[in-house]
């Protein structure tokens, strides 16, 4: 590829503000009650188990560590370390379509346990939203809408964008409830690095 030597700032700049005007006007139609009840399902369950693909399966990757950061029991499914799930556990999942195999197979098998599954989609017909008991809709579009209709940007990433938005604010939340402070989440952070 060809790339040109000089670099457009003026773009940078246009593009970022786009970005952040999205994700302002989506977060303009979000139903926070239905958000919010993800709290209640987390300090409910025992293990907290998280799975997606692509980009937001590392989202729920950079969730799953704040949510270890309280100290509760948290699993990235596909982790070779990831035992198995059962009943009294949580999936929390999240597909665009809601259609993404191996997601569904996930949430198939956690249902067959006894294991609740809470979702984000974009989409609340969908096999992954008829396992969940609560799907929380981001309204964005789909990874194959390229219609620009939505979004402007490209292949789902509103959706990602707005998921790592929306699990930072769950996080923010339940530590404003906590009021630990942040020196003793900081104690079970990272330090092998």
């Amino acid at each position: 590829m060809n790339y040109p030597n000089n670099h457009n700032i003026s773009g940078l700049q246009a593009n970022l503000r786009l970005i952040l005007e999205e994700n302002l006007k989506l977060a303009e139609s979000l139903d926070f009650d239905q958000i919010a009840t993800l709290i209640d399902h987390i300090y409910d369950a025992e293990r907290i188990f998280l799975v997606g693909a692509g980009r937001s399966g590392l989202v729920l990757r950079a969730a799953a560590m704040r949510l270890m950061h309280f100290g509760l029991t948290v699993f990235v499914v596909g982790e070779i370390t990831t035992p198995a799930i059962r009943k009294g556990d949580l999936l929390i999942a999240a597909s665009g379509s809601g259609t993404t195999s191996t997601i569904v197979k996930a949430a198939q098998k956690a249902v067959s346990t006894g294991a609740q599954v809470v979702a984000f989609s974009t989409n609340t017909d969908s096999d992954l939203a008829k396992l969940s008991a609560l799907v929380m809709i981001i309204p964005a579009a789909q990874k194959e809408d390229h219609g620009k209709t939505v979004s402007a940007q490209y292949s789902g990433s509103l959706f990602e964008q707005a998921l790592l938005l929306l699990t930072d604010a769950v996080f923010q939340t339940m530590w404003a409830t906590d009021g630990a402070p942040a020196e003793e989440l900081w104690k079970r952070h990272a330090n092998l690095e």
